[in-house]
């Protein structure tokens, strides 16, 4: 007995010993085993962000890509080149926006928009004039007329006088409001509607019940006071009505009340453009306006523009609507107006705060 219990291991060895020491062990491999858990577990969480981050950046990348294949081959813009000096982002500039009647059912090149815009990169802020469609103007060097209807006279004689009907424009409009235009933008009535469309609608309060019917050119407007999100045949209405030849009829509306719903709806939409959803929708906006809509811009100054204007802040950008008093078939413009709408445009482009008490 003595011989086998001398062959026993020590008593500290012995079954009490590994007991204790087990005792002391097994509480540090459960920690081990939460701390490799959870150094597991966010390990993954990051390889995941990071993934995440990586198809996000590779995206932009390629949407920025596809855009920028879209203005250098999708013929949006022209092929000019432009002096680094005379980009958006350099400097400031001028731009004229006429919204054409053309329609399918009803071809025209009276101008129902006519803005023009001032951009300032150094400020980010840019001042929109729009003017009625009726404005009688009284230039010299021009004939007497509604300021409508000279982009379609210009638009007719464009092969006897070898001058086109935008630089036209652009000169007259720029003498008119005495400010120098660089570019002028011409969309028409179906551009219009698919812009709006392609965005998923615009958010308007419309201010009145509206209704009018026109069997010739397919006109069909009806809508209904109150805040709506209006697809682009609607938001085409709502900027277009006039009278109303409806059974009860509804109030009519005169050019100053169409530049206010105008200029609501062009705010709208700059909303949109900028939000997640419009970002991503530019490429299919490019697309859809296609032959409705020309311009002069380079497509090296449109991809400046962008880059420089598109965060700008809604409440960077003056919108002032000139008014007037109607006289049929004419809308006379107040001096005053007019006046304070040259000094925002002159104030917005020498980077100034405008003083001329213009909204």
């Amino acid at each position: 007995m003595n011989n086998s219990k001398g062959s026993l291991p020590p008593r500290s060895n012995g079954p009490q010993g590994n007991r204790g020491q087990q005792n002391r062990t097994a509480p540090q491999t459960k920690t081990n085993k939460k701390k490799t858990k959870k150094r597991g577990f966010f390990a993954r969480l990051t390889r995941m962000l990071l993934m995440l981050l990586l198809v996000a950046v590779v995206g932009g990348l390629g949407y920025a890509g596809y855009l920028y294949y879209k203005f250098e081959k999708g013929g949006f813009g022209t092929d000019q080149a432009v002096d680094s000096g005379q980009l958006a982002s350099a400097k400031p500039l001028t731009m004229l926006l006429l919204g054409t009647d053309n329609r399918p059912q009803h071809p025209s090149n009276l101008t129902d928009v006519i803005m023009v815009v001032a951009l300032n990169p150094k400020t980010e802020s840019a001042t929109v004039v729009s003017l009625p469609r009726d404005t009688y103007v009284e230039l010299s060097g021009y004939k007497k007329n509604k300021i409508n209807a000279y982009y379609a006279r210009f638009k007719g004689r464009e092969d006897s006088s070898g001058i086109s009907a935008k630089d036209e424009m652009k000169t007259m409009m720029g003498k008119y409001l005495d400010v120098d235009i660089d570019y002028v933008t011409v969309l028409d009535f179906q551009g219009f509607r698919d812009i709006v469309d392609e965005l998923g609608g615009v958010d308007v309060n419309i201010s009145a019940d509206m209704c009018y019917t026109d069997s010739v050119d397919g006109t069909d407007i009806n809508l209904t006071k109150g805040p709506a999100q209006l697809n682009g045949d609607d938001a085409l209405d709502y900027v277009r009505y006039r009278k109303s030849n409806c059974s009860p009829k509804t109030a009519a509306s005169d050019d100053f009340d169409r530049n206010k719903r105008q200029n609501e709806v062009l705010n709208g939409l700059v909303g949109q453009m900028q939000s997640l959803g419009g970002v991503l929708k530019i490429g299919n906006v490019m697309d859809a306006v296609g032959s409705n809509l020309t311009t002069d811009i380079e497509n090296e100054q449109i991809k400046s523009m962008i880059a420089t204007y598109w965060k700008i802040s809604k409440e960077n950008i003056a919108f002032v609507p000139v008014t007037g008093t109607w006289r049929s078939p004419y809308v006379y413009i107040n001096d005053t107006e007019l006046e304070n709408a040259k000094k925002s445009l002159q104030s917005t482009l020498a980077g100034v705060a405008d003083t001329s008490g213009t909204p």
